[in-house]
């Protein structure tokens, strides 16, 4: 592996356990400002003190989230968008380039990619164009694979979130994010599949925090490489406490019960 790339996926990745905690913040684009990401520095700063690896971006973001003290923070920057607004919400362009993320002191890059999608071609042309520039510059690459679009009736079926993650890696990502598809034994075809780390999804804000920490610690179980999960943790009533018990069943192994044990009220 390009030595670039090594550390700077080791800014991502905790060097010991090979598995990550990553917060995406780059909803307001797609929805506008959310709950929990009102002010990107004060949430940033909560993800920190609970001890979460890396956040995820856009690029404007970058320089509003930098706290210039406290504990480092591995930074993606994501360079692919859309909205809910367009006719087309499922399309997803480049916005920025890797050379642009570099500049802007990123430890990792992003794409998402919309299988399925009447647009998939051109996403999956740009997924490619990146992976190739991210692999000369030494940057590691995420890719974001989902199913979604007029032929797809479950983006969390087995069979689709196998086919996402085997896309992902196919095209030249180092980590790909899929949907979490409901059992550890499908979640553990997928990461076969896939050949290189793979981390879930959270998607929208879940029932319960128990139901959320059931399905880390199964993913996890299932040869998961950790989460990379937004408003089940941003909008979470106590982001610190909770991204502290994420690093329990993350980084230590702990069960669900034993991650919670003393933090009960994060439940």
């Amino acid at each position: 592996m390009h030595i670039g790339k090594a550390i700077r996926l080791e800014r991502i990745f905790n060097r010991d356990t090979k598995r990550t905690i990553i917060v995406p913040m780059d909803h307001g684009v797609t929805v506008g400002p959310l709950l929990g990401l009102e002010t990107i520095r004060d949430t940033v700063t909560k993800l920190v003190a609970g001890g979460a690896n890396a956040g995820l971006v856009h690029k404007g973001q970058v320089r509003l989230g930098h706290r210039m003290q406290g504990r480092d923070f591995g930074c993606i920057v994501h360079l692919s968008a859309g909205t809910s607004l367009s006719p087309h919400p499922n399309m997803k362009r480049l916005v920025t380039t890797v050379e642009e993320a570099i500049r802007l002191g990123a430890d990792g890059v992003s794409v998402h990619v919309n299988l399925g999608d009447e647009t998939e071609g051109q996403m999956l042309a740009d997924l490619g164009q990146v992976a190739a520039s991210a692999a000369d510059w030494g940057m590691p690459l995420l890719a974001m694979v989902y199913a979604r679009g007029p032929r797809i009736a479950d983006e969390y079926a087995p069979e689709a979130v196998a086919h996402c993650a085997r896309v992902g890696a196919e095209l030249g990502a180092d980590v790909v994010k899929v949907n979490y598809p409901g059992d550890g034994e499908s979640f553990a075809r997928a990461v076969a599949c896939a050949g290189v780390p793979v981390v879930i999804a959270g998607g929208a804000k879940m029932a319960s925090t128990r139901e959320f920490l059931d399905m880390v610690k199964t993913s996890i179980d299932a040869g998961g490489a950790g989460l990379s999960v937004g408003r089940n943790v941003f909008q979470h009533s106590n982001p610190t406490r909770l991204i502290q018990v994420l690093d329990r069943i993350v980084h230590r192994g702990a069960s669900v019960d034993e991650a919670v044990d003393g933090f009960e009220d994060i439940l």
